[in-house]
């Protein structure tokens, strides 16, 4: 086995563990979970398969959990792997981690793979660009972003280098579920993107004198397009991108309701609650931030 120490985030992540950590046991030898208290089975079923399990309180940010678990587990190994609950390496995958690790250059800090996404129990291979993460890193040389969304680990020194094939994102809990989810993330989102216009949220994050990838940056940059075309119309063009003209279309059913809701519906609902809150404050800062801890019961 290999000498990568393995992290996962849980939080009643019984549906998903068992299958995570049989996975993360072909290609590391310490598994860790960090559990923000889970009320179901998830420590008992971790523990059973032969994970360690630490907990601390959830404080609604993903990036503080991490950079927690990376500053109080008592690692051994070299390498680190973070990997969601509801995620899993591909065999492939798995083989070139064997194949590839013990060689990999001193100068290099961090490895970039590909992720793809399940939807309804289907892989959705059209529709989207390439999700390309930094999910494996030297313990001690990386960190985790603390931002509202989508943040990334970081390499704090050395280079990083891609791997060929992927992990996925397999999550098998409802579509009610994934609806309710999705619509918590999208008060996030839009305070982000409010953020892109306003700029009123305290800039406090250590890691953001750091690098993130080439595909972060580029992801990033589309993003600060994305947040200057008109509210509503660019939710409709960027699901018609994704339907017709990268082929969405060709993925049946599950390909279209994955379409159609996480890039028009979810993305409609993030702009609605910016209307919202532009409604309601125009472009007081001060106001946009009461607004948001009021009605959302978020401190920004």
């Amino acid at each position: 086995m290999l000498n990568i120490t393995t992290i996962i985030l849980t939080y009643n992540e019984e549906k998903h563990i068992e299958r995570c950590i049989i996975n993360a046991k072909k290609f590391s030898n310490q598994i860790f979970l960090v559990d923000s208290f889970s009320s179901d089975n998830t420590k008992q079923i971790a523990e059973s398969l032969g994970a360690i399990v630490y907990q601390n309180k959830w404080e609604n940010n993903h990036s503080k959990q991490f950079n927690w678990g990376l500053n109080n587990l008592p690692i051994t190994n070299e390498w680190v792997f973070r990997l969601d609950a509801d995620e899993y390496l591909s065999d492939s995958l798995i083989n070139e981690l064997h194949s590839k690790v013990k060689d990999i250059s001193a100068a290099v800090s961090g490895v970039i793979f590909e992720r793809k996404m399940y939807f309804l129990d289907k892989l959705i291979t059209k529709g989207m660009p390439k999700m390309n993460i930094l999910r494996m890193f030297r313990c001690g040389k990386a960190v985790c972003e603390d931002r509202w969304m989508d943040e990334h680990i970081v390499v704090t020194e050395g280079e990083t280098t891609h791997f060929e094939h992927y992990f996925v994102d397999h999550n098998l809990n409802s579509l009610g579920w994934w609806i309710d989810k999705h619509n918590n993330y999208s008060i996030r989102e839009a305070i982000e993107l409010l953020d892109v216009e306003y700029d009123f949220l305290e800039k406090n994050d250590s890691a953001a004198k750091f690098e993130v990838t080439d595909e972060a940056k580029y992801k990033r940059d589309k993003k600060l397009k994305y947040a200057k075309m008109k509210l509503f119309w660019r939710s409709f063009v960027y699901f018609v991108y994704r339907y017709i003209f990268k082929f969405g279309f060709t993925e049946g059913k599950e390909g279209f309701l994955w379409h159609f809701l996480q890039g028009w519906w979810y993305r409609t609902l993030v702009d609605a609650k910016i209307y919202e809150i532009k409604k309601a404050c125009g472009d007081d800062k001060e106001k946009i931030k009461k607004y948001i801890q009021n009605v959302y019961k978020i401190a920004v």
